[in-house]
C-alpha cells in the first residue's frame, strides 16, 4: 500500500480559505474519494483551516499554517499545524446542551467529529496540530 504526502505552508490569512481549501480538495480527488463524502471533507477542512488561522495564530499573517495532507488507497488524512498556544478539550461546551442551542459559535468541533471518521489533536510547543481523518470508500 503506498502512501502520497504532500506538504505547503500559508500564511494566516483569512483571506487565503478558499485557496487552502481548493489545495486539499484537489488533493481529495486525486485520492478519488468517495464523491458522498466530499461535503463531510469540505466542511470539515473549512472549519479546522479557520480555527487554526482565528484561534490558534489570532489571525496573525506573521505566523504560518502548515498543511500535511497524506492518502494511500483506504484513508487520506489532513493534519493542520497552527503556531497557536493550543486549548483545553474539555473546557470545549457541547454545543447541543439546552444553554449552548442558541449561542452562534462552538460548533466546530462537533460538527467535524459528526462528519469525519476520526479527529486527532496534538499539542506542542510549537503550536497546535488537528488532524483529520476520513476513510476514502
Amino acid at each position: 500500500m503506498s502512501t502520497n504526502t504532500f506538504k505547503k505552508i500559508f500564511p494566516s490569512d483569512p483571506d487565503l480559505l478558499p485557496e487552502i481549501e481548493e489545495y486539499i480538495l484537489d488533493i481529495a480527488e486525486q485520492a478519488n474519494l468517495n464523491p458522498e463524502k466530499y461535503n463531510n471533507l469540505a466542511l470539515s477542512v473549512a472549519e479546522a483551516a479557520s480555527n487554526c488561522i482565528k484561534h490558534g495564530n489570532n489571525n496573525d499573517s506573521s505566523k504560518n499554517l502548515e498543511i500535511n495532507v497524506k492518502f494511500s488507497d483506504k484513508v487520506i488524512e489532513v493534519t493542520f499545524k497552527d503556531q497557536g498556544k493550543g486549548f483545553d478539550l474539555g473546557n470545549v461546551a457541547d454545543p447541543t446542551a439546552p444553554e449552548n442551542i442558541l449561542k452562534d459559535h462552538g460548533r466546530g468541533i462537533h460538527i467535524m467529529r459528526s462528519f469525519l471518521d476520526d479527529i486527532r489533536y496534538n499539542f506542542t510547543p510549537e503550536g497546535t496540530e488537528v488532524t483529520l481523518v476520513l476513510e476514502l470508500h
